[in-house]
């Protein structure tokens, strides 16, 4: 009789998926354009802008103004789809392409409950969720406990993907940090709308994958408490795309001819590490506890092929007081199976929050 380790086929399934995805000639890889030149450099400054200078001192969010309009209603709940124009500014403007200049959200709510009673957690995309149907998918059972769903569309993703982009394969390494650094914006702004303009009680942020890491910077750099659930995601994208199954969908060559022709021939090696060094910027260890870390819940898989358990345990470890959940399987797998336990977390986590006005 052969014994199978479920464990190893999670994890194979991944490798699978990876090959399929990354390894085939079927799309480009990542990166195919190079580094981005002095887009990469700008970035990488104002990234490092980021960190408050005196600890506990956010910069204040940007209000946005959405325009809403009503794709469908029921007698109990109703989504909406919104416009803005992303709160960054001109600098990081003038870097963007246009197709991202106007940032789309969905918005599902119930209805007749006041919103100081109720509790909205952003969902933020993952590598290649180009549309609003699975995150609604995973918020919309949350309606019956007075949980409303907002979904942001990334920028360089769905109708704000640049035209010569395949897929999700962002042409340039600086698109990386400038699709973080403006989900950021875009989020903490609709945050602070839920909460001076639209009312809610309580809020969150959650995301799988590489939306879990911008989740945990959301998390971490806004002004007032949130629930900060990140999903599936490691704590720098560095281990995505230097130890995880992303490094075979990385274009190592073009990246190492671009350095040649600007600055000196080097070596893979070598090419890996600038990389390693650029991608620091997205550690989230560096990035301040966030205001409640009692209300950080990670959920991390047990044989994830893009996310090794070093990367998950590193932020828990940095975040003092935030909690660890493992679901069993792969990456891939857990993205299908278990929306119940993510859901649970959302849940969870959000009860760990005070009321803004202790509902009657």
């Amino acid at each position: 009789m052969v014994t199978v380790n479920i464990g190893t086929l999670h994890y194979v399934l991944d490798h699978i998926y990876g090959a399929l995805m990354y390894r085939t000639k079927i799309s480009p890889p990542f990166f195919s354009r190079g580094w981005g030149g002095t887009k990469l450099d700008l970035l990488e400054r104002m990234i490092k802008q980021l960190f408050p200078e005196v600890e506990g001192e956010n910069w204040p969010p940007i209000l946005v103004k959405p325009i809403w309009k009503t794709v469908w209603e029921t007698k109990t709940a109703r989504l909406r789809e919104g416009v803005f124009r992303t709160p960054c500014d001109e600098q990081l403007l003038s870097a963007l392409p246009p197709e991202c200049h106007n940032a789309r959200v969905a918005f599902l709510a119930p209805k007749f409950v006041p919103p100081q009673k109720m509790a909205c957690v952003v969902h933020l995309a993952g590598t290649g969720d180009h549309t609003f149907e699975r995150r609604l998918r995973l918020g919309g059972p949350l309606l019956k406990q007075n949980i409303a769903t907002m979904v942001l569309e990334s920028p360089f993703y769905g109708q704000r993907r640049p035209t010569l982009q395949y897929g999700a394969k962002l042409l340039c390494v600086s698109d990386l940090l400038l699709l973080g650094r403006a989900t950021i914006e875009e989020a903490r702004s609709l945050l602070y709308w839920l909460d001076s303009e639209a009312g809610f009680g309580k809020m969150g942020i959650c995301g799988l994958s590489m939306g879990g890491v911008h989740a945990a910077m959301v998390g971490s750099l806004h002004p007032t408490p949130v629930a900060t659930l990140p999903f599936l995601s490691p704590h720098s994208a560095v281990v995505a795309f230097c130890e995880g199954i992303l490094k075979h969908g990385t274009a190592w060559e073009a990246l190492r001819e671009d350095l040649a022709a600007h600055k000196a021939a080097m070596t893979l090696e070598e090419v890996r590490e600038r990389m390693r060094n650029v991608l620091s910027l997205t550690d989230v260890t560096r990035f301040p506890i966030p205001k409640n870390p009692d209300a950080v819940i990670f959920v991390a898989a047990t044989d994830d092929g893009y996310i090794p358990k070093h990367s998950v345990l590193e932020l828990q470890k940095a975040w003092t007081g935030s909690e660890v959940r493992w679901v069993t399987g792969g990456h891939v797998s857990s993205f299908l199976l278990h929306n119940g336990e993510f859901r649970k977390a959302i849940v969870d986590g959000l009860n760990r929050l005070e009321w803004k006005e202790s509902p009657s």
